[in-house]
């Protein structure tokens, strides 16, 4: 027998959600084959058989909550279902052999959430755990945020965290009733960790936007100029966020507190930058971060920053690629927006908005011209970073944009 495992989530993550099992007890299974899917806060894993055989028995259900290190399911040696353990194919309404005894019934096992008293289901594993240590009761947290209702490791974390004197929040009203072409759906572990992160950001931060228009003349004349020997050589396109990159990069380290973070009492600088790129996958937006980007080439950023873009697509984005971003380069554009107010990644104290590129008539020397222009948005803490920081970190990428020999000469 081989035990399936939940793998090592990550940096941050602790527990993740059994959102789907592709493969039902008593099915045969080859080697690496996908079994799970996990739903982690960041991005949904895929668990692969670590054998070959048949899926004995599922351990966790769907919508159970597991921290690493947790059995998921076994794997029996085999190609059928005959070598499927009793425990996982047994009907437990089944009618027991006759005999001369009196009937004694076994218990059946509980594979599916246990009602408890008040309409409820009983805490995931868990989650239950952690209310015995501390005494907490299910009526005291209320309804859980997990499938059925269940309360999960989470719910009892923030609980835990309420201050005593806030009151308690009330409890969740029915779901209100359908009308015709209507359809509900369950959120998604990731989008709704998405929703409370960017309320979180909302709450949390001192967030201030300031904008600035850069003249895109440059950068696409010389794009034009050298993308077919750029691809030519160094095998990847050439396309605007390198240049992007390169600008922030540059301006970070001349401004440090937009690459900084808060930790308590504390300002944390840091001498790197880790970048992330806001990407849109079929799940909602994750944020692939391209570390140490102050180390690459124009040639290294484009290849990571596409790499990233087919992962996000294919839903392949890896935990260790999500984590760690020290800055955060949004492109609404691709999507045809003219401006907006992107929202910080915490803890991340600044986020720069790129957007369309429009053509606008300019006042260049004293005569009107038609340029390509976009506009810039650069959202940032202002409890470390001050409304002058700000405003100079966005004129040098300006600078480096509308000059692109200045990113060549770091200057």
């Amino acid at each position: 027998m081989t035990e399936i495992l939940v793998p090592t989530l990550g940096e941050s993550v602790s527990t993740a959600t059994v959102a789907r099992w592709m493969k039902k007890a008593g099915e045969a299974v080859a080697a690496d084959e996908p079994l799970v899917e996990l739903e982690t806060d960041k991005v949904t894993v895929e668990v692969n058989a670590p054998s070959a055989g048949v899926l004995e028995a599922i351990a966790a259900d769907e919508g159970a909550e597991v921290e690493p290190g947790a059995l998921l399911g076994t794997i029996a040696a085999g190609d059928g279902a005959a070598k499927v353990s009793p425990k996982a194919t047994a009907k437990p309404d089944a009618a027991p052999a006759a005999s001369a005894g009196p009937k004694v019934e076994e218990p059946r096992a509980v594979t599916g959430p246990v009602a408890v008293p008040g309409g409820g289901h009983a805490p995931l594993p868990a989650a239950a755990k952690m209310m015995t240590e501390n005494k907490v009761s299910a009526e005291q947290i209320g309804a859980g945020s997990a499938k059925d209702g269940r309360i999960s490791k989470g719910d009892v974390q923030s609980f835990l965290a309420r201050p005593a004197t806030e009151a308690p929040k009330p409890a969740a009203k029915a779901p209100r009733a359908l009308e015709g072409g209507e359809e509900r759906v369950k959120m998604t572990r990731l989008r709704k960790v998405i929703a409370t992160r960017l309320k979180e950001a909302q709450n949390t931060a001192a967030m201030l936007t300031t904008f600035n228009e850069v003249d895109m003349s440059a950068v696409m004349a010389l794009r034009a100029e050298y993308k077919d020997a750029f691809e030519k050589k160094l095998g990847t396109k050439l396309g605007f966020m390198s240049f992007f990159v390169k600008a922030c990069v540059a301006a970070l380290k001349e401004f440090p507190a937009v690459n900084a973070e808060i930790d308590g009492d504390d300002v944390v600088y840091k001498n790197f930058v880790h970048m992330g790129i806001a990407v849109g996958g079929p799940n909602g937006l994750v944020v692939p971060v391209v570390k140490n980007a102050q180390d690459l080439s124009f040639a290294g950023i484009e290849k990571a920053v596409s790499g990233f873009g087919r992962k996000a697509r294919d839903g392949q984005l890896k935990l260790d690629e999500l984590s760690g971003g020290s800055f955060t380069l949004t492109n609404g554009g691709i999507y045809g927006s003219l401006l907006s107010t992107p929202i910080l990644n915490p803890p991340q104290s600044g986020i720069l908005g790129m957007h369309a590129i429009k053509e606008r008539a300019m006042v260049v020397g004293g005569k009107i011209e038609v340029r390509p222009m976009m506009y810039l948005a650069l959202s940032y803490d202002h409890r470390i970073v001050d409304g002058k920081e700000a405003v100079s970190f966005l004129v040098r990428v300006k600078e480096g944009i509308e000059d692109p020999r200045r990113l060549l000469l770091d200057l």
